[in-house]
């Protein structure tokens, strides 16, 4: 889509025929990313009713204004808005969450990640191992919620219905205020797995029902979408997995087709690796507009403000040292996968093949942290101190090469040299401003 769209920006003008021929490669990018093909064509001809008109073809920018009614209707195609988890309601404490899917959708993981946002937002849930069919999934629960410092609830392999009850009570007394139930999934939707979860609902009385899908399952995941609100009636949709081999096209057909909101989305196996899902911000990433604000929603989780303001004033005076460079590599890696990070770069993706291809081998930090914690602290303060013997000793130490530590030594100059091109460029911009107010 981004190609389509690309070559549409470096037409002058446009005819009827290259929208035509711009809507054919969207409804073909997007049939290949496995969307429903329903779903396809009405997205298509939405588009066209909007694109062919004369407010795009006798556009001073109509490359520009087709790709704002693209972004507008992938919105629109996506929920407009984020749906966000209901705080429990009053009298009705524990909020009861209940995750279902099938086996291997990642409803285990979903739960831990789930429980360790709603922590983070000031919550306290307690885990419920209701999966008592999936050899060691109730331990996998057990080893996330221990390492997330979230209580689970588990009681061995007796009636999932009698278990979620009992997780009630225990949750009511210990005064939690959410619920969260990780339910049994089977390799396909069948009636003993519907029974089961329509009782599990029935005793608990939810507040939500999320579906959990694998993004990789394309079409299937449309199917199965529709057998459980069916019968469950679902609340929202949680997609795993979207950082794997797939072009998301669950992302778009599920909330369609269902009608269900899509309120998280899990782009990698880490604990942290879930986020709410904003439509806006995944149709910029799908059209390579980048995602500015979750980018800095991740800095600011990870960034101390104070430590920021100090690392600015070294930066200013020219006194950073490398216990200040591996301290900002190391606060980046908490963000996340750094591939992941680049591509919220806007203009990231129409950098050119070079760039779109790049894999970021993110065992090169922890080489450099080798490196750095294999110095002196004189070493790291004075870099320039640092002579063929030191590096000698310091590559012994680190399990790397000298050329290793010539090369992180001649980055961490280019950095500290452009951060003073930065410094230049802003004294002569006050210089500047200076000169055109002489009485100030």
């Amino acid at each position: 889509m981004q190609e389509t769209f690309r070559k549409l920006r470096k037409k002058g003008k446009l005819g009827e025929k290259d929208v035509e021929l711009a809507l054919r490669e969207v409804r073909l990018a997007l049939l290949e990313a496995d969307v429903n093909y329903k779903v396809v064509k009405e997205f298509v001809a939405s588009l066209k009713d909007r694109a062919v008109g004369a407010d795009v073809l006798q556009s001073l920018t109509p490359g520009q204004t087709v790709v704002k009614i693209v972004h507008e209707e992938l919105i629109k195609l996506m929920g407009e808005t984020q749906s966000k988890i209901a705080p429990p309601e009053r009298g009705r404490s524990p909020g009861a969450i209940m995750l279902v899917g099938l086996q291997g959708s990642g409803k285990t993981t979903s739960a831990a990640k789930l429980a360790v946002y709603l922590k983070k937002n000031g919550s306290s849930p307690l885990l419920v191992a209701g999966d008592v069919y999936r050899p060691a999934a109730i331990e996998q629960l057990e080893i996330l919620g221990e390492g997330a410092g979230i209580p689970v609830f588990s009681r061995g392999k007796i009636d999932p219905v009698k278990i979620a009850g009992q997780a009630r009570r225990e949750a009511e007394k210990k005064g939690h205020d959410y619920l969260l139930i990780d339910t049994a999934g089977r390799l396909h939707v069948d009636e003993v797995l519907m029974g089961e979860l329509e009782r599990i609902k029935a005793n608990t009385d939810p507040q939500e029902i999320l579906l959990v899908v694998d993004a990789m399952t394309g079409q299937d995941a449309v199917n199965v979408a529709g057998s459980f609100h069916e019968r469950l009636g679902l609340t929202g949709i949680i997609l795993t997995k979207l950082d794997g081999d797939t072009r998301g096209g669950a992302a778009l057909s599920v909330r369609q087709v269902t009608g269900c909101p899509v309120k998280f989305a899990a782009f990698g196996e880490k604990i942290d690796a879930f986020e709410p899902f904003y439509p806006e911000r995944m149709a910029s990433r799908i059209l390579g507009m980048g995602d500015v604000l979750s980018l800095i929603e991740k800095a600011q989780e990870v960034m101390d403000e104070e430590k920021s303001r100090e690392l600015e004033k070294k930066l200013r005076s020219q006194t950073l040292s490398l216990d200040d460079f591996l301290e900002q590599l190391q606060q980046v890696k908490k963000m996340g996968p750094l591939e992941n990070l680049l591509e919220m770069i806007p203009g990231f993706n129409a950098m050119g093949k070079g760039l779109k291809n790049l894999s970021v081998d993110e065992r090169q930090i922890d080489r450099v942290a080798a490196i750095i914690k294999s110095m002196t602290r004189e070493e790291r303060q004075q870099p320039e101190i640092i002579n063929s013997s030191r590096k000698r000793r310091i590559s012994m130490g680190s399990g790397t090469s000298v050329q290793d530590i010539n090369r992180l030594l001649k980055q961490f100059e280019q950095m500290k040299k452009l951060f003073k091109q930065f410094g230049a460029l802003e004294k002569g911009k006050l210089r500047k401003q200076k000169s055109f107010f002489p009485f100030k």
